[in-house]
């Protein structure tokens, strides 16, 4: 349903350029500026020591100046007794190959004495080893490749690691392909620079497609070499493959004795297995078990069938050490996933609630909770809500209560205090509920504030929305009211969830605006992957947007025609998900979804900050919008799908930011280095004006 005329957006646009002549420059002043938001500090998981008396945690920091993320491995007592001590640096950070950091994990000696991690630094990926004291930091393993994994010993005498091929291996084969030339296959990464252009393991690399658009490197399917050291004597020695760890018990391991096995844990101790199982219960909405295995070949399932673990969203369970229970975690949609923590006693059966929270208790992760480190005692959990960024808590087992033991973002929580921020839900027509956060701005001068919406996933600390580029609580006190929407469920049909998406984007407007809370008039949208197709969606077949921003490209034929040179695994999950086979044998379906095809239905201006990877796959409809003057397109060079270099995450939120005070508030920055920003924004806007009066 289009909610207005074709010609509304038009009309607004007009009307902001009139509120502009009267408005002029303004310059921001920020409570909470884009550069703290870019600044925060995150924690990797909590890990306690096996006496339950101290935590081990990283801690990582954008350098807007080194272009870079500091990262450094800490140590507390869990008491709180003392602030928490450097130990180490942890190296430059690991990701995917759509730019999320990789979890860093500590590994404790067994006599706590000290911890083993995974780091690059100078150039080079190995294990470090930390004392918990601080007072020394060593590289322990050596050799000229970088380690991929790692496993300590029970006695913690001796360290197993996995190497690949040397750094002068790897490098001499990104020359050589380099100076032979390229030749395209299925794996190659059409779309972005094909030599060093990705970054893999903290380095740019030369980059193949492994699953799909997964990236991995080039010498990726050069298999691990396994040593081991004796780290008393420093010897090293290859590893026969029946001495190599043996993989974690994973849920294909269980697959005859219980089936749908979602997420696992073992106690080390015991041998007993908590675990959980997921089903489709209805299209979208899984129902999830918790259970118990006595040990890994026992056929009697031990089901929890208390009221707090029946029916719920349980998203992690873990054992808690020397005892029989297990805790688990329930994350529940219409709460906004707002977390409770636990305890279930796996042989009374007795289920008991530790704590509950208005966000995350494993608030280090962006597209999903983390998990805590956990004693006998107290939990270890990075802590974050909506308006209050991460820090490091403990949790009593028993009582419940909460300490904050490390707090570094401190500062930027008391900016935040100052902006208003709540839990909204909310059903449409169909009697479908929404859930989502809401930063409300301050009514200036008597009018009713616009609105930006973004939309998918909007858990823990929101910061930026699901992909992290748009400043929200920052918008919010310049003036632009923002609302993070969790999508509620994720069917099979492309149009089902875009219908579902534009809906929510629809009622949550039309419920702020009859409840004189925002200007139904002037309202924006902005999305990422997912996001950036429910807001690509929603343009086409909704007038509610004025003005929008895409931080990656959407469907469209162009991004079939690259796509498709992967062959099978790519037109069958085009086929799955979007119900889309080449453009001229499914064009009703292309119709409906690709804004190629559907350029004259757009009417809002539209801000692309594609990354280098993926700019391509939008060409199509990108040219023509750029070319009618209503789209403005930037392109981050070396970033894959979720951007992560902190200059380029500042300009990416500060440009978000005047883009949206321009469309939505008639404001521009009077700062000259954005003379030419605004020029053609202004042009954009005369020429939208123009194509209207024409009409």
């Amino acid at each position: 349903m289009r909610s207005v005329s074709l010609h509304a957006i038009v009309r607004r646009i007009v009307c902001l350029g009139v509120l502009l002549s009267a408005l002029g420059a303004v310059s921001p002043a920020f409570a909470v500026s884009p550069r703290q938001l870019v600044e925060v500090a995150d924690f990797s998981s909590p890990v306690v020591s096996p006496d339950g008396t101290r935590v081990a945690f990283r801690v990582a920091r954008a350098s807007i100046e080194r272009n870079t993320d500091d990262t450094v491995w800490y140590i507390q007592r869990m008491d709180g007794s003392s602030p928490p001590w450097r130990v180490s640096d942890g190296g430059v950070p690991l990701r995917d190959s759509a730019g999320i950091a990789l979890p860093a994990t500590a590994v404790w000696s067994p006599d706590g004495r000290g911890i083993y991690y995974r780091a690059r630094l100078d150039g080079r990926i190995d294990v470090w080893r930390a004392t918990v004291d601080g007072a020394a930091a060593e590289r322990v393993t050596g050799g000229g490749a970088d380690v991929r994994d790692f496993s300590l010993s029970d006695d913690g005498k001796v360290l197993k690691y996995s190497v690949g091929p040397t750094r002068e291996e790897v490098a001499a084969a990104e020359q050589a392909e380099y100076d032979r030339g390229i030749r395209v296959d299925r794996a190659t990464p059409l779309g972005q620079n094909l030599f060093r252009s990705g970054d893999t393991e903290g380095r740019l690399a030369t980059q193949r497609l492994g699953l799909m658009f997964n990236r991995v490197d080039l010498t990726a399917d050069v298999p691990d070499h396994w040593k081991a050291i004796d780290l008393a004597s420093g010897a090293v020695r290859d590893l026969a493959p029946s001495e190599k760890p043996p993989a974690a018990l994973a849920a294909s391991d269980l697959a005859r004795q219980v089936r749908h096995v979602w997420k696992l844990e073992r106690d080390r101790h015991s041998g007993r297995i908590a675990l959980l199982t997921r089903t489709e219960a209805t299209p979208g909405q899984p129902r999830i078990e918790l259970a118990m295995l006595p040990a890994h070949g026992a056929r009697r399932l031990v089901t929890c069938v208390a009221e707090a673990c029946t029916g719920k969203e349980i998203s992690d369970v873990q054992w808690r050490p020397g005892t029989d229970e297990a805790i688990f975690t329930v994350t529940p949609y219409d709460k906004g996933f707002a977390q409770s923590i636990y305890r279930w006693n796996v042989d009374t059966g007795a289920v008991s609630q530790v704590a509950t929270s208005d966000g995350l208790f494993g608030g280090e992760g962006r597209w999903g909770p983390g998990t805590c480190g956990v004693s006998s005692a107290a939990l270890a959990c990075v802590t974050a809500e909506a308006n209050r960024p991460p820090r490091l808590e403990r949790v009593d087992l028993q009582t419940g209560a909460r300490q904050v033991l490390f707090d570094p973002n401190q500062a930027l929580a008391q900016g935040l205090a100052g902006i208003r921020a709540q839990l909204l839900r909310w059903t449409d027509a169909k009697g479908r509920t929404f859930t989502g956060q809401l930063y409300s701005a301050r009514h200036a001068d008597g009018k009713l504030p616009p609105l930006f919406v973004t939309y998918y996933r909007c858990i823990g600390f929101v910061r930026g929305g699901s992909g992290d580029e748009w400043p929200l609580a920052t918008m919010a006190e310049q003036g632009i009211s923002t609302l993070c929407i969790n999508a509620p469920s994720f069917s099979a049909n492309a149009q089902e969830r875009y219908e579902l998406g534009q809906s929510a984007v629809e009622s949550a407007v039309e419920q702020l605006a009859s409840e004189g809370r925002i200007d139904r008039t002037r309202i924006g949208m902005g999305g990422l992957s997912f996001g950036s197709e429910v807001t690509m969606w929603t343009l086409i077949h909704s007038d509610v947007i004025t003005a929008a921003s895409m931080a990656s490209p959407t469907t469209s034929p162009m991004y079939y025609l690259l796509g498709s040179n992967i062959g099978k695994p790519f037109l069958s999950l085009l086929r799955t998900n979007w119900q889309l086979g080449a453009p001229d044998e499914t064009p009703a379906q292309w119709q409906k979804i690709s804004p190629t095809l559907n350029l004259g239905k757009i009417s809002a201006p539209i801000l692309m900050q594609f990354p280098e990877q993926e700019y391509m796959f939008g060409l199509d409809y990108a040219i023509p919008l750029m070319r009618s003057n209503r789209a403005d397109l930037y392109v981050f060079p070396n970033e894959p799908h979720n951007k992560f270099q902190p200059r380029h995450k500042l300009a990416v939120y500060a440009r978000n930011l005047d883009w949206f005070r321009f469309w939505l508030l008639g404001q521009e920055d009077p700062d000259p280095a954005k003379a030419s920003q605004y020029a053609h924004w202004r042009s954009m806007r005369s020429s939208m004006s123009a194509g209207h009066a024409g009409h």
